[in-house]
């Protein structure tokens, strides 16, 4: 383990990517974590699965930050009761349904102004963009033009940078980097949709399973669809 006064903000969600992204980080030095709750369909089980792999993981600080007016604006399945869920589409060209409005810039605003505060020099999430959904606020472009801002954005000299270590990584690729680094899968929580059992169906819980698969490693989440 390096310098444990190394500082470093960590975005996490819950799943699997933004724990491997953190336990990356925690090779490093000292980590803080920063979990978002936005009126997601599984706000409640991702906030216990970022609590749980939060202390596996030995972060020195954890914060939640309510969120809520992302959900009250509609306009994602992730938020919207009115608008389903789809189901995984491989062949899908179009941004999904599950996409919610320049939600990544807002975490990440929240993630930089504490890690000002905290005096961190680094703010990581679990962006990943060859193997995502089509998100654009999870592509190279998005991290270059957040990474001017922050330039220009804080205090002189505060040396922050936003990295997304996983960008061009596959699901398999995660996996296996994660098990390298120890990562806590089986406290993860992938599902868009359910609490209870993973459905098994939307898109997230696709890319998942999938991942493992190709990994050639078992995936320790259960699916209501096996």
């Amino acid at each position: 383990m390096s310098d444990s006064r190394v500082r470093v903000v960590v975005l996490l969600s819950g799943g699997m990517d933004s724990c491997v992204a953190a336990a990356m980080a925690r090779r490093k030095g000292s980590i803080a974590c920063l979990h978002c709750s936005y009126g997601q369909h599984s706000a409640g089980r991702e906030r216990s699965a970022f609590e749980a792999v939060a202390k596996a993981l030995g972060a020195s600080e954890q914060r939640i930050l309510d969120m809520m007016h992302l959900g009250s604006m509609g306009g994602s399945a992730l938020t919207d009761r009115t608008i389903a869920v789809p189901a995984a589409d491989p062949d899908r060209r179009e941004i999904p349904a599950t996409y919610v409005p320049f939600r990544n810039a807002q975490f990440l605003a929240a993630a930089i102004a504490w890690a000002e505060v905290l005096g961190a020099t680094r703010v990581v999430y679990g962006a990943v963009e060859e193997d995502g959904s089509g998100y654009p606020d999870c592509r190279e472009s998005f991290v270059r033009a957040f990474n001017h801002l922050i330039e220009v954005g804080t205090r002189a000299g505060a040396g922050l940078q936003l990295d997304a270590p996983l960008l061009h990584c596959s699901k398999a690729e995660i996996v296996r980097l994660g098990v390298e680094m120890g990562a806590p899968f089986h406290l993860t929580w992938s599902c868009y949709k359910d609490e209870d059992v993973a459905c098994g169906n939307c898109d997230s819980c696709a890319l998942r399973r999938k991942g493992f698969r190709e990994a050639g490693v078992r995936d320790p989440l259960p699916y209501r669809n096996s």
